[in-house]
């Protein structure tokens, strides 16, 4: 008895101890001695508290129930002045120094299915105190609540049901690392990013929490390859923590003599407010060679880069054309603003703000003199180009440029560009259709030729907006390439101009049997049978319906030789040596010419260039002939450029391509792309590579008379002891025969053409 004595009264002594209170209490005794020493010293009271709290991180959650009603039973005892006291100093709980409980995990990572059940005793948000034992978890009836789950989701019941609850739902499908166990959690850790249009929702489904870098993963494979990847890297739980104490500062990047600073997460658009994407180098060169051939028409041009992110583009500019353009960037979050400004002063680059001029003190003023200024706002990218005119306007969104393309054509201003960058991929290249339909008004599927069609595609959305404002454009050029669609367009004013653009976009019929496709006759009566404009016969040698009508597209030309070649003369000046094969491959698809026939010669005096009708003189100290104060002196130059679109339609590049495997014949080896282009040069046709696809031949050849040159020119894949020289049997010569009699016949029969 004496022995349950002592014991009852050593775990009140701890309390006492616990207890955040600096007034002295009456203690039981502990010895012989205690009654000389009614008040205990400094350095046995912090003995005491360390020892109270290993004991304490070992108690059970019922004792700790008990521990706490002794605690009110003595805090009763209490005199009025102890309890003031008591209120003023707040020591934390010596709980916290425990070694086991570490702010970096998740409540859900834990080492044992006991620790678990442990947090159903801990009130929501004191996850990491053990001393703060429940009562929210807890009803009358002693039901908890599960720790890891809504209480929508999993509602309060007994102790055992909910031991059961968590090793089922919980422990069962847990990810094992180093000891920890990764459980899966219900709870809205973090929030689903929503649409345009929707309300934020706080409830996400089931996820696991990374313990190296807390990522939060909702399949149980993809985590387990999570950890892998961590593995692999030699990333563990002890190099995250050392790491996450330490602020990631910002790294320097240079590209094209520019150095920008970029945050931490830079290339993932999801985790930073300053996108900056290295793979999107060859648009920015592009961008930049279009501005430099402008800037040889009329100078100074006030340019506009509407979405800065870091401000890579702007700086471009001004670094390689110095006082030629007059360089806003714009973005509406304030951290990239704040980017942006510091990359300017890093490049020592002028910073207009709020119409307030701030210069770096450490440039010397003779280097920052031959720099143009850069204009740097904060505003909606419809709201600027509403309240100011641009001779040269960029976009490139985050996804589609439907948004900003009304307000982009309201202001610009005559003979200015429009660069629209269009990064929405998956539905411009038919992978989710129904977004196509939404964002573009097009009924698109897969084919061959889907990045032309994803090119033509944006095309006549901006031919569209610029109709709706009384201008129509003239195509620079339209590149499609794996991460993104560049179109650059001309804007030329009037109604005429808007009615002759207008007037080309029109639908495509797609066969599906044989990927034959045409261009829909102008004309607004009804085609009593469609089949009849394509080339092929699929339709009256098969049953059902064959094609499939695509659009509306732009039906007219993609490329401007003259600007690219002057394009080509800007990259050579600048040293943008990374571009200029894509340059190269543009002009001689914009002439259907092929490589080796055509001896590209650029001369360094270029005087004037003419683009479609309109001659755009290109020196120095010369301003543009056409403008005189943003409006157009005489109607004759629209006129002039109707009358040659009419008959320069025959000199255009044909449009879309074939991919020479796409059409192979099986059981042959087809010749190389490089003779069979001399193949088809040689038949009459005009022919080039595209860069749409490294394997595709653009070529005015109907498809027919395209499979029977390359059946002629193929090899069987097994010669049956031939020799080397391969000559072709006497089946294959009356097969190419045959179907180049009836191409032959069709076409004169039909006279179709393919625009």
């Amino acid at each position: 008895m004496e022995n349950m004595a002592e014991e009852e009264e050593e775990e009140v002594a701890q309390v006492r101890v616990l207890t955040p209170d600096s007034a002295p209490t009456p203690a039981p005794a502990f010895g012989p001695d205690s009654d000389s020493d009614p008040a205990p010293s400094p350095s046995r009271r912090r003995a005491s508290a360390s020892e109270a709290a290993e004991s304490n991180a070992l108690v059970s959650p019922l004792k700790s129930v008990v521990t706490r009603q002794n605690e009110e039973a003595v805090s009763e005892e209490m005199t009025a002045e102890e309890k003031v006291a008591k209120e003023v100093v707040k020591e934390p709980p010596a709980v916290l120094d425990s070694p086991h409980l570490t702010t970096e995990k998740h409540i859900s990572i834990q080492m044992q299915l006991a620790d678990l059940e442990k947090l159903a005793f801990i009130p929501e948000g004191d996850f990491n105190s053990a001393s703060s034992l429940i009562s929210d978890h807890l009803d009358e009836d002693n039901k908890q609540a599960c720790p890891l789950c809504p209480k929508e989701k999993f509602r309060a019941c007994n102790s055992h049901k909910l031991r059961r609850h968590l090793q089922n739902l919980h422990w069962k499908v847990s990810v094992e690392f180093e000891g920890y166990r990764m459980c899966i959690c219900h709870l809205p850790c973090r929030p689903i990013k929503p649409n345009a249009g929707e309300q934020i929702i706080n409830k996400m489904g089931a996820h696991y929490h990374c313990i190296i870098c807390s990522a939060t993963i909702t399949r149980r494979t993809d985590m387990l390859g999570h950890v892998r990847r961590h593995v692999n890297k030699g990333e563990t739980k002890s190099r995250y923590i050392a790491a996450s104490t330490a602020k990631p500062s910002n790294e320097i990047l240079k590209e094209a003599d520019t150095d920008i600073q970029v945050c931490p997460n830079y290339s993932i658009p999801q985790k930073t407010d300053s996108f900056f994407n290295p793979k999107m180098k060859l648009n920015r060169q592009l961008i930049c060679c279009t501005l430099a051939a402008l800037a040889a028409e009329r100078k100074p041009l006030e340019c506009l880069d509407a979405f800065g992110a870091t401000g890579i583009m702007g700086l471009q500019w001004a670094k390689h054309l110095g006082n030629a353009v007059k360089v806003t960037i714009n973005d509406l979050n304030e951290n990239s603003v704040t980017l942006i400004q510091k990359n300017c002063h890093l490049n020592k680059l002028k910073v207009v703000v709020d119409s307030q001029e701030r210069e770096e003190d450490d440039a010397p003023g003779e280097e920052e003199g031959t720099l143009g200024n850069i204009k740097v706002t904060k505003m909606d990218a419809n709201v600027l180009m509403h309240l100011r005119s641009f001779d040269f306007i960029h976009l490139d969104p985050f996804g589609t440029s439907v948004n900003y393309l009304d307000s982009a054509f309201r202001n610009i201003r005559n003979l200015g560009i429009v660069s629209v960058t269009s990064t929405d991929i998956s539905s411009l290249y038919a992978k989710a259709q129904h977004v196509a339909r939404r964002h573009y008004g097009c009924n698109i599927v897969r084919t061959e030729y889907y990045k032309e069609l994803a090119a033509r595609i944006v095309v006549a959305a901006v031919a569209r907006a610029a109709a709706r404002c009384n201008k129509g454009i003239d195509v620079l050029f339209a590149v499609a390439l794996e991460h993104f669609v560049l179109v650059v367009v001309r804007v030329l004013r009037g109604p005429t101009s808007a009615d002759e653009t207008a007037k080309k976009i029109q639908y495509l019929i797609h066969c599906q049997w044989c990927e034959e496709r045409i261009f829909q006759k102008d004309g607004n009566m009804v085609e009593e049978n469609p089949y009849r404009q394509l080339p092929c016969n699929c339709h009256g040698s098969m049953p059902g319906k064959t094609a499939i009508e695509l659009g509306p597209l732009w039906a007219s030309s993609l490329f401007n030789t003259g600007f690219l070649k002057r394009m080509l003369f800007e990259s050579l000046h600048h040293g943008l040596d990374d571009i200029q094969t894509l340059i190269k491959t543009l002009i001689f698809e914009s002439e259907c010419t092929p490589q080796s026939q055509f001896s590209l010669h650029i001369p360094s005096n270029i005087i004037k260039q003419e683009e479609n009708g309109i001659l755009i003189k290109t020196t120095d100290d010369t301003i543009d002939n056409y403008i005189a104060q943003g409006k157009r002196k005489n109607k004759e130059v629209v006129t002039n450029l109707a009358k040659k679109q009419r008959t320069d339609i025959s000199s255009e590049h044909p449009p879309f391509y074939y991919n020479i495997h796409r059409h192979s014949i099986k059981g042959m080896n087809m010749p190389k792309l490089k003779k069979f282009l001399c193949y088809l040069s040689q038949a009459g046709f005009r022919v080039s590579r595209t860069h749409f696809d490294p394997m595709g031949v653009r070529t005015d050849a109907p498809l027919m008379q395209f499979k029977s040159i390359l059946l002629k020119y193929s090899t069987p894949t097994y010669t049956g002891g031939q020799s080397e020289g391969h000559a072709q049997s006497a089946s294959e010569e009356t097969v190419a025969n045959r179907v180049e009699v009836s191409v032959s016949d069709k076409t004169e029969a039909g006279g179709c053409r393919r625009w």
